[in-house]
């Protein structure tokens, strides 16, 4: 029986705008399980990095679900890469605030390289079993990565081989992170279990385009939607130009990039961007939308024709499944977990490289049939039905009873 748990965030808090920042699709993970799982009468407690000195230190978020943050470091945003050094710190005050609460974990279960150096120290201390999820791992990134990305730093990758090492468990998104850990990592394979995340089928549902682009002030020219942070990594630059060779072709279409600068780059990744856009001639048909609240996201899904989502590389792709989960078929890089997530032909068109004529050939294909997309967006509903938060949570206390037991 499962009764207390602890999530480990180091580096971002789930109640963080996704699309900002270091918030994104694990942010929207963690706030999504913590709520289905104290929604199962299973105390949750995620401890967080303090980075706002007029922050409350404890927020009930909702009954059962509480959000801590810890100090560790100086009280303010830092990249991610800056913040290794403060890894003792941060499992030294987990290991306090639980002694000092009275908590009793059943297990931590960590997210990300950085909360997973944190879990393997609150393990031992603590003696309590460890659960990890990388969400994302560097050397997959670094296979895939931009020419002007930086690879990934040694910590973090020798980080990385450790946490496997100690978990009880390394928990994959799909059958395609499993093959990763088993490829780079030579990850022992009964240490391996698959869970992907949710969607939350309240809010993302299909909905009348009119009324959704009327919402959002949208005129009637066909929308390529991107969904992100502005980073290289997602591949905005790759959106900007598939977008301006799809003009070309349609002479008429509007690219929203849904999403804020997010890393040491992200205001200059953000200036580039601008400056293509203004090579391509394209200004006019392209939108800046600043990150918005998660469940304002479906209104956006309800109004575009077609999801771009050029990513050099996803462990999951939460942004297409509930995309799809709206009715919007979904054009995509076929990388990391995505082809688990969008039916090739099916639900959508995977390209197999990042070549913007490829992408804008697929957008073509999908904004002038109607019927096809129509067909797309049929399939990519029922396809969208197989990930719910229930079905998340059922798997991962299956995991938790077993490595606990």
């Amino acid at each position: 029986m499962i009764d207390q748990v602890a999530y480990v965030a180091m580096h971002t808090s789930p109640l963080a705008l996704p699309g900002t920042g270091n918030a994104g699709g694990m942010n929207v993970y963690l706030d999504e399980l913590a709520r289905t799982m104290s929604g199962r009468g299973i105390e949750v407690t995620i401890f967080t990095r303090r980075v706002d000195e007029d922050a409350p230190e404890l927020i009930e978020v909702v009954p059962g679900y509480r959000l801590a943050t810890l100090r560790a470091g100086p009280t303010t945003e830092l990249p991610t890469d800056c913040l290794a050094p403060f890894v003792a710190e941060f499992a030294d005050g987990l290991v306090k605030w639980a002694s000092i609460h009275g908590a009793d974990f059943d297990l931590v279960h960590s997210h990300y390289w950085l909360s997973g150096q944190v879990g393997v120290i609150v393990k031992r201390e603590l003696g309590i079993p460890l659960a990890n999820s990388f969400h994302t791992l560097g050397r997959v990134k670094d296979a895939a990565r931009h020419p002007d990305e930086p690879s990934s730093s040694t910590v973090r990758l020798l980080a990385e081989e450790d946490v496997i090492a100690a978990s009880d468990c390394v928990i994959a998104s799909t059958p395609y992170e499993f093959d990763d850990l088993l490829t780079h990592y030579r990850a022992r394979p009964e240490r391996l279990c698959v869970s992907p995340p949710g969607i939350d089928h309240d809010v993302f549902v299909p909905g009348d385009r009119d009324e959704a682009r009327r919402k959002l002030g949208l005129d009637g020219a066909p929308i390529v939607l991107f969904v992100g942070r502005l980073q290289r990594h997602k591949g905005p630059d790759v959106a900007v130009d598939a977008h301006a060779r799809l003009v070309e072709r349609v002479g008429d279409a509007e690219l929203v990039l849904v999403g804020g600068p997010s890393g040491r780059d992200g205001d200059a990744t953000v200036e580039l961007l601008s400056e293509r856009i203004a090579a391509h001639g394209t200004a006019d048909r392209v939108r800046f939308v600043p990150a918005q609240p998660h469940a304002a996201m479906a209104d956006w899904y309800r109004a575009a024709d077609v999801l771009i989502m050029p990513s050099r590389s996803e462990s999951f792709g939460l942004v297409a499944a509930e995309a799809q989960a709206c009715g919007l078929p979904v054009v995509a890089s076929r990388v990391g977990g995505i082809p688990h997530i969008v039916k090739d032909a099916e639900s959508g068109i995977l390209v197999d490289d990042h070549r913007p004529d490829d992408l804008a050939a697929a957008l073509h294909a999908v904004i002038t049939s109607p019927s096809f997309r129509a067909d797309l967006s049929a399939a990519a509903i029922r396809f969208a039905d197989r990930f719910s938060w229930s079905a998340t949570a059922d798997r991962l206390l299956e995991l938790y009873a077993g490595i606990v037991g």
